[in-house]
């Protein structure tokens, strides 16, 4: 079986055609896919301003983070299983589509940075948890979740469901 064959074969599913063919579902799940997204990614992008040293100058990296936490985790499931249901809905479609294959690889990324800032960089966030400035590999997190992001968004809106 192709991979093409494969997702159409999920697209035309029960719970896929479902979706798809409803006059409600798949935009109201269109709209708490937008949500998560603002939700998740707004927060991190505070959380993100901190690290590179922007924004909050006066407060511990690691008390920001602390705060924003669960609005980016929530944020993020409510994306991520609206995320789901939409390629559910239309997988074939997104196969075949540059955009979506593209942001599906790049959402990677931003999960290989939030790994490596967690169990590499925060490891020493004693020493620099207060500076106004955090150290360079903290800075490049914090540049490289806003701008994979950024790209990710981007390429989410040209997919045009």
């Amino acid at each position: 079986m192709s991979p093409l064959e494969f997702f159409r074969w999920i697209q035309e599913t029960q719970v896929g055609t479902a979706l798809r063919e409803s006059t409600w579902v798949f935009p109201i799940i269109l709209g708490f896919h937008s949500l998560g997204l603002s939700l998740s990614v707004g927060t991190l992008l505070w959380f993100d301003l901190r690290l590179v040293g922007f924004k909050m100058r006066q407060q511990p990296v690691s008390e920001v983070y602390r705060q924003l936490r669960p609005y980016m985790l929530t944020g993020f499931a409510i994306m991520f299983l609206t995320g789901i249901l939409l390629f559910w809905a239309q997988a074939a479609r997104c196969y075949e589509n540059v955009f979506c294959r593209s942001k599906i690889l790049l959402l990677l990324l931003p999960g290989m940075n939030a790994l490596l800032y967690h169990m590499v960089t925060e490891r020493t966030i004693a020493g620099w948890d207060s500076d106004p400035i955090p150290p360079r590999r903290a800075r490049m997190a914090g540049w490289i979740s806003i701008g994979s992001w950024v790209v990710i968004i981007v390429l989410g809106r040209q997919i045009v469901f």
